[in-house]
């Protein structure tokens, strides 16, 4: 992606270095605090479309710090999961990349998050984890911490999850509810959909050479019989 790189070039500095540490640690005290302080932090950051326009604009970026709603084993393994995935895309790209695709991701879940009214940071997290799945897709991980299993398998699960989402909004005629879905992914879009797009061709092309050699082979065995 060649604008991509003309980016960095440009605004490399403002790369964020160990970007899923922050988040990974915010979240987790502001877990700590809500379970045993029980002041209710939470409250005050996801996103809510009605409190922003009363001008509480922090949710629009605070959003991103809410834990999931688990037992402390999960959240323990779902954090550990999300700064795994985070560090090794900011290995693999650099940290401007990284926080490019985060930011990108926020962005979209803005969007959605005006359109519906609400909006949480899990498709923002599942982002990360298809990005990890499409760079590293035989990775194994354990699953329920004993079952091993590639990553990609994962991947496939969560893909199927998201496509049955997307068609039952589309069958509904609910286009608000299906435009937030992809919205809240256009991260992934934009840094993979080339990529797509570029398989899919090639995959037609190297259909039309099967067909157009068969179609060849037909005829010289035609001829021979001639």
């Amino acid at each position: 992606m060649n604008w991509l790189y003309k980016l960095q070039r440009k605004f490399g500095r403002f790369g964020i270095d160990n970007l899923m540490i922050y988040i990974t640690v915010t979240m987790l005290a502001i877990y700590l605090m809500d379970t045993f302080i029980r002041i209710g932090i939470a409250d005050w950051l996801y996103f809510s479309r009605a409190l922003i326009l009363q001008g509480q604009v922090w949710r629009l970026i605070t959003f991103i710090f809410v834990p999931p709603a688990a037992s402390p084993i999960f959240i323990l393994f779902s954090l550990y999961f999300y700064y795994f995935v985070g560090d090794s895309l900011e290995k693999t790209w650099g940290a401007f990349q990284f926080t490019f695709y985060y930011l990108c991701g926020i962005v979209g879940t803005i969007i959605a998050g005006f359109l519906t009214g609400f909006a949480s940071n899990n498709y923002l997290n599942l982002s990360l984890f298809f990005a990890f799945a499409q760079l590293f897709p035989d990775h194994q991980v354990l699953l329920f911490f004993f079952i091993p299993i590639k990553i990609k398998y994962l991947a496939y699960v969560n893909w199927a999850f998201f496509g049955i989402s997307l068609m039952t909004s589309i069958i509904r005629l609910d286009f608000v509810t299906c435009a937030s879905i992809l919205a809240s992914l256009v991260n992934f879009f934009i840094f993979f959909g080339p990529d797509f797009i570029d398989r899919f061709r090639d995959w037609r092309r190297y259909g039309k050479q099967r067909r157009d050699w068969k179609k060849q082979s037909r005829n010289n065995n035609n001829d021979f019989w001639r």
